[in-house]
């Protein structure tokens, strides 16, 4: 094989077909390291001398450790196209990868269909009350001691991030009758809110007024734990929230204290502060939380468009030095 142009460091699990047709195009091998000492050592060696783009997963994180400053300066000397096989790219130094001129490259649109399906169940659940109605007949109990759930028809849900999948739940949420209202760095065309049946409200007001609020915000400076107990105090007695974004944009135990209490009456959540390792014993504890294992795009069909759009991009980085999807603090550089 000729000098290796791009290397697979993680796992791509979906799209095996596609994949083996482009390595027999191009130049490209996984990372076989065992460790992250050996991988960095490798970078530096001749072995990846001439690697200018990788794709970059979440399965390396086990045997190579974070994505930070050290592991980004040590990268092959002239990469510089990282393909992240997801969406939200937060594990990823972003900040080093930019003063290091590499370009990284994400999964958005992928991932939307398949997220909002999750929030769904969540809102639902939370207003329904679903997941103490099962526990109680699982441990053979049937309805004994379990308080009603609400209808969700009537009710204002409050979307806080109004992307992609912000989008596919409005469509989904609105066929339950749902009052649509959303805050987002920038306010949508009037097209696009009547499309989605959606109207825009500041951050302040769509914490006071929602019945349920759904967070679909990226992980970055300004939105690390943007949900706290000052947030929580100005939201109505009995709020429903739903997280499907990352565990740290919620402060969990802020999030906790405010279930004791009653302030937030539910909550629906996929992502947690610590995962998968450690979960706030309020949340395992209380009868009115639905917590499921990150399992937003678990789907095959999902996971295999996500690999597809991360292939593509490292194709296009391999063969025309762009990118299709670049993340949007890198969008003004293409």
């Amino acid at each position: 094989m000729a000098s290796l142009r791009g290397i697979i460091i993680g796992a791509l699990t979906h799209a095996h077909h596609e994949l083996e047709k482009m390595s027999k195009a191009y130049p490209i091998s996984y990372v076989q390291a065992k460790s992250r000492e050996e991988f960095l050592q490798d970078c530096q060696s001749e072995k990846y001398q001439d690697v200018v783009a990788a794709v970059l997963s979440y399965e390396a994180i086990p045997t190579l450790g974070p994505f930070n400053k050290e592991f980004i300066d040590k990268l092959p000397p002239k990469l510089k196209y990282l393909s992240w096989n997801a969406a939200g790219y937060d594990p990823v130094d972003i900040d080093a990868c930019t003063a290091r001129g590499i370009f990284v490259s994400h999964t958005p649109s992928a991932v939307d269909n398949a997220t909002a399906d999750v929030a769904a169940i969540l809102i639902l659940s939370s207003f329904r009350n679903t997941s103490q109605f099962e526990r109680n007949l699982r441990e053979g109990r049937w309805r004994h001691g379990v308080q009603f759930g609400n209808d969700p028809e009537g009710k204002t849900l409050g979307i806080l991030g109004m992307g992609g999948i912000g989008k596919a739940l409005a469509k989904r949420m609105y066929g339950f009758d749902m009052k649509i209202q959303y805050y987002n760095r920038n306010k949508l065309d009037p097209e696009v809110e009547n499309k989605y049946h959606a109207s825009y409200v500041d951050f302040d007001t769509l914490l006071r007024t929602s019945d349920c609020i759904f967070v679909s915000v990226p992980l970055n400076k300004s939105t690390y734990h943007l949900i706290d107990g000052p947030e929580f105090a100005k939201m109505k007695d009995g709020v429903i929230i739903v997280n499907t974004a990352r565990g740290k944009v919620i402060r969990e135990a802020s999030l906790a204290r405010a279930l004791e209490t009653g302030k937030v009456a539910a909550a629906g959540l996929d992502v947690f502060e610590d995962e998968p390792d450690v979960i706030h014993p309020g949340l395992l504890s209380h009868p009115r939380c639905t917590l499921l294992p990150h399992i937003g795009t678990n789907t095959q069909e999902t996971m295999h468009a996500m690999e597809m759009v991360c292939l593509n991009n490292f194709e296009t980085a391999l063969t025309k030095g762009t990118f299709i999807n670049p993340i949007p603090e890198q969008k003004h550089l293409f």
